[in-house]
C-alpha cells in the first residue's frame, strides 16, 4: 500500500533535508514551500497536519525542495513574496526586494506627504482614468442631459407634477453621478530601477492619488513590474517605461516630480563575488554591481535629480552601507539641497540617503 504523505510528514522531512543542505532557516523555508504548493497559509498548515498531499502536490513539492536544496532563493522557487502590504510576483532575472527597501519606501512616503502638505498635487490619476473612459463618460453626460431636460419638462408641464416620474428620473441621475471617478489628487513620483515594482506599487497603493512613473533598463524587470501593477489593480496610478533611467519619461513631466526614489545597483564590484551564494549565484548582476565604488549609477541619478525634481522635492536612494556617506558628500558638493541625511536600515546599518531640494 503506498505511503501517505501528510502535511506534517512532508513538513518534517523537508525541514530535515533543507537543514542538511545548509539552509539557515529550514522550517521557514519548508513552511513557505508547502504554502505555495497547497495554497494554505502557514497558520493553516498547522491546523491541517493530517491532510494528505495529492500526487500533483507531492510532485510540485519535490521539485520545489530540490530547487531550494540547490540554494535557489525561496522567492524564485515560489514565484512570489510579501512586501509591506502587497504580494509581488518574483522571477529569476529580476532582483528580489529586501526588507531594508521598506525603509526606503518609508522615506519616499514622507516626501509624498510633504508634497501634499505643500499643495504640490495633480489630478493625473483622475485625468488618465477619464481618458480611458471617454466613451462611457460621454454617454453618461448625454444621458444626464436627457434626464435634466426630462425633469425640466415634468416640473413645468401643465396639469401638475408627476412625482413618480420625477423620482425615477432623479434616481437614475444619482446612479450616473455616482459612477464618476472620485480618485483624490496627489503628487508625482519618479521611481528609477523599479525591478519588481515594489517601491512604485507600495507608494501608489498606500497613497491613493499619487502618480508614479517607474522605469527599468531590463525588459524582463519592466514586464514583471507591469504584471505586478496589473494584478494589484494599480494601472491607473503607475506608468512603467523600459528605458535607461528617465530616457523615456515624458519631458513635460521633468521638473514636476515631488519625489525621486531609487534602489539602484550599489554593491562595489569587488564585493559582489563575496555575497552569499543565494544572491551572487542567482540574482542578476546588472541589478547588483554598482561599479568600483558602487556609486556609478548614483552619480547619474544625482545629475538627473535637479532636472527631475521640483523645488522642495525629495531624493531618496538606497545604497551600500560602505558608500552611502560618500554619496551624501556628493550631494553636498553638488549644492542646491536644503538638507542631506543618511538613515539606518532595520539592522541599524547606514542605508538610505534622503536629500531635499531647496525651495
Amino acid at each position: 500500500m503506498p505511503e501517505t504523505w501528510t502535511i506534517k510528514r512532508v513538513l518534517d522531512w523537508t525541514v530535515g533535508y533543507l537543514g542538511r543542505k545548509g539552509d539557515e532557516r529550514p522550517r521557514l523555508s519548508a513552511e513557505w514551500l508547502l504554502s505555495a504548493v497547497t495554497g494554505l497559509s502557514r497558520v493553516d498548515l498547522y491546523v491541517n497536519f493530517e491532510r494528505p498531499l495529492s500526487p500533483e502536490e507531492l510532485s510540485r513539492m519535490h521539485d520545489a525542495v530540490a530547487r531550494r536544496g540547490r540554494g535557489e532563493p525561496l522567492q524564485y522557487v515560489t514565484g512570489e513574496m510579501p512586501f509591506r502590504h502587497i504580494i509581488l510576483r518574483c522571477e529569476e532575472g529580476v532582483l528580489i526586494p529586501r526588507p531594508e527597501t521598506e525603509v526606503l519606501v518609508d522615506a519616499a512616503l514622507e516626501g509624498v506627504d510633504a508634497a501634499v502638505t505643500a499643495g504640490r498635487v495633480y489630478d493625473d490619476v483622475d485625468r488618465r482614468t477619464a481618458l480611458r473612459e471617454d466613451e462611457a463618460r460621454e454617454a453618461r453626460a448625454a444621458r444626464e442631459k436627457q434626464l435634466r431636460a426630462a425633469l425640466t419638462e415634468e416640473i413645468t408641464a401643465e396639469g401638475g407634477l408627476n412625482e413618480s416620474n420625477v423620482d425615477a428620473l432623479l434616481a437614475e441621475l444619482a446612479v450616473l453621478q455616482a459612477k464618476r471617478p472620485t480618485i483624490p489628487v496627489g503628487p508625482r513620483v519618479l521611481d528609477l530601477c523599479t525591478g519588481t515594482g515594489c517601491i512604485a506599487l507600495s507608494i501608489a497603493g498606500e497613497r491613493p492619488g499619487a502618480h508614479v512613473v517607474a522605469t527599468d533598463l531590463s525588459p524582463q524587470a519592466a514586464s514583471l513590474a507591469q504584471r505586478n501593477r496589473d494584478q494589484l489593480n494599480l494601472t491607473d496610478a503607475v506608468d512603467i517605461y523600459e528605458c535607461d533611467l528617465a530616457a523615456a519619461v515624458p519631458t513635460d513631466l521633468l521638473g514636476t516630480f515631488s519625489v525621486l526614489v531609487s534602489n539602484p545597483p550599489y554593491i562595489p564590484s569587488a564585493v559582489v563575488p563575496t555575497l552569499p551564494q543565494e544572491v551572487a549565484g542567482f540574482e542578476p548582476h546588472l541589478a547588483l554591481d554598482g561599479g568600483t565604488d558602487g556609486l556609478d549609477l548614483f552619480r547619474r541619478i544625482l545629475d538627473l535629480a535637479p532636472r527631475a525634481l521640483m523645488p522642495g522635492g525629495w531624493l531618496c536612494v538606497e545604497l551600500f552601507e560602505g558608500n552611502v556617506r560618500a554619496a551624501a558628500d556628493l550631494c553636498r558638493a553638488q549644492g542646491g539641497w536644503s538638507s542631506v541625511e543618511v538613515r539606518e536600515d532595520l539592522t541599524r546599518r547606514p542605508r538610505v540617503l534622503v536629500a531635499v531640494r531647496e525651495e
